[in-house]
């Protein structure tokens, strides 16, 4: 039986991950958090989740709630939050999936030191079908060549707060190492004015924001006369926490290092 905590489970993710952990015949709910001001601490995990009690009190404190046998960790929170809960499973030797996006430079530094101390595994987008996705763009950007110019268009509720999503950027990473070249150059972010012509090699990344859109991503290969699209549309939070299930079976006893969900569906990034 691996036990699990849910971090952050009065957020968007938290009571799906919950009700995702109880559907699970080898999982238990462990343990879960909220912040120390939140009017869920102290109440039945399961009653917050909607999904009947589980007999575990919603904690304040994040070695606290570590303490209580857990395996692994699930963080949907946010970046500041994300990186010190790592910290605290890195202290408690506790594995952690982060599905969190929006981390600066420093920060993904901070990751890179915890995953030193235990299995940490960090993907901007839990899906299943967005990390095959990833795997078609690179494919798609080896094969069309520079001759196909590559732009992405991201589409996301109106509470999101990073841009562009995880998912896009790393959609990004993926076309440009199809094509061979640095994102860091490459990437284009804005467009505003009198922007001139395209220019050549580059990669073009653009972010939407409105509405209750769960996730949506299109990478456009535009050349003349033809334009090929891979897209991918979330409609629920459920896939994602589906994927956030097998990426914390998947950490739960390996060894300490950094991993991604290709790791978890075998074969290369």
């Amino acid at each position: 039986m691996i036990r699990v905590a849910v971090l952050g489970i009065g957020g968007r993710m938290g009571g799906r991950i919950a009700a995702a952990v109880r559907a699970e015949p080898d999982l238990k709910i462990a343990a879960a958090t909220e912040r120390p001001d939140s009017p869920l601490v102290g109440r039945d995990v399961g009653v917050v989740a909607g999904i009947g009690e589980a007999g575990v009190p919603v904690s304040g404190a994040i070695d606290e709630a570590l303490s209580r046998g857990v395996d692994v960790a699930i963080d949907f929170t946010a970046a500041p939050a994300a990186v010190k809960h790592a910290q605290a499973c890195a202290r408690a030797k506790v594995a952690l999936v982060i599905g969190t996006t929006g981390f600066s430079a420093e920060q993904k530094t901070v990751l890179a030191e915890c995953a030193k101390q235990i299995p940490l595994l960090i993907a901007p987008n839990m899906s299943v079908g967005v990390n095959v996705l990833f795997r078609l763009v690179a494919e798609a950007a080896r094969a069309l060549g520079p001759a196909y110019e590559v732009e992405i268009v991201e589409m996301h509720h109106r509470a999101k707060k990073d841009a562009p999503s995880g998912t896009a950027l790393k959609l990004a990473e993926a076309a440009a190492r199809g094509l061979d070249v640095d994102l860091g150059k490459a990437g284009v972010y804005e467009r505003h004015g009198d922007t001139g012509e395209r220019r050549p090699g580059t990669i073009g990344i653009q972010a939407l924001r409105g509405g209750d859109v769960v996730g949506d991503h299109t990478v456009h290969f535009l050349a003349d006369g033809e334009r090929l699209e891979l897209t991918h549309r979330a409609t629920s939070r459920d896939n994602f926490a589906r994927g956030a299930i097998r990426a914390a079976k998947f950490v739960a006893g390996k060894p300490a290092g950094l991993y991604d969900l290709q790791d978890v569906l075998g074969g290369h990034r």
